[in-house]
């Protein structure tokens, strides 16, 4: 993983990192999707980070519900298979749905298990549960946009104890691989629908202090569906 990190010949777009505002809050989550194993983001320590990974593919074989669909069916295929290993249970045709339980499996005490809480045919949205190295939601999301395929991986979480705030927010060794790890997600998604990489990887990151006195953002129409603030910085990020 480290020698494919160091000869990585992707664009990556990072765009700086800065200091959010209420819309990184996380989306609030439905109350039947939270219980005792949940870990929301406000159980974690340090900083909330906000993080955005898109990609625009050109020329692709398949539609937007195609590609969620690969993601709920065989989520393996997209994480980097030499240093991360994906559990499930038994699952549907129709792969990972609401209430399924994953757990991605890493070497060390990085395990980090997680729920579905919603799934529809453009989007896949889980939530950590307690033993993950991180603590809040992660959504994996497809559509198009002016003839292109987009995918996103868009995250909201906090390092969940003091070791991880250590390597993840001082050391910055966590969060390198955590960006590395959805990077190659994002071109396992590009590889899948048939298409090319039209620009690199574009990365955003904007971060907040501790989130445990605003945990959430309102509602706007659905679980985890964006805001308009956050749809119009979207559009001011392409």
């Amino acid at each position: 993983m480290t020698w494919r990190y160091l000869w990585e010949t992707t664009p990556l777009y990072r765009g700086g990192e800065c200091r959010g505002d209420e819309t990184d809050l996380p989306p609030q989550l439905p109350p039947e999707a939270v219980d005792s194993r949940v870990q929301l983001a406000q159980d974690g320590w340090g900083p909330l980070f906000h993080r955005l990974f898109r990609v625009n593919i050109a020329d692709a074989d398949i539609d937007p519900a195609r590609l969620v669909a690969w993601v709920c069916s065989d989520f393996g295929r997209f994480v980097p298979s030499e240093v991360v290993d994906i559990h499930t249970g038994e699952l549907r045709d129709h792969g990972l749905d609401v209430g399924d339980e994953l757990l991605v499996e890493m070497p060390g005490p990085w395990n980090g298990p997680v729920r579905v809480v919603h799934r529809d045919a453009g989007r896949l949205h889980l939530v950590t549960l307690r033993g993950h190295l991180e603590a809040g939601q992660v959504q994996f999301r497809a559509r198009e946009d002016d003839g292109l395929l987009v995918f996103e991986i868009e995250l909201w979480a906090c390092p969940a104890g003091r070791l991880v705030h250590l390597l993840y927010s001082h050391l910055r060794l966590a969060k390198e691989i955590q960006l590395n790890m959805w990077v190659r997600f994002c071109l396992s998604a590009v590889a899948t629908s048939g298409g090319r990489l039209a620009d690199g990887v574009h990365i955003r990151t904007r971060w907040l202090e501790s989130p445990g006195t605003a945990p959430v953002r309102p509602p706007a129409g659905g679980p985890g569906e964006p805001d308009g603030s956050r749809e119009r910085r979207r559009r001011d990020d392409r």
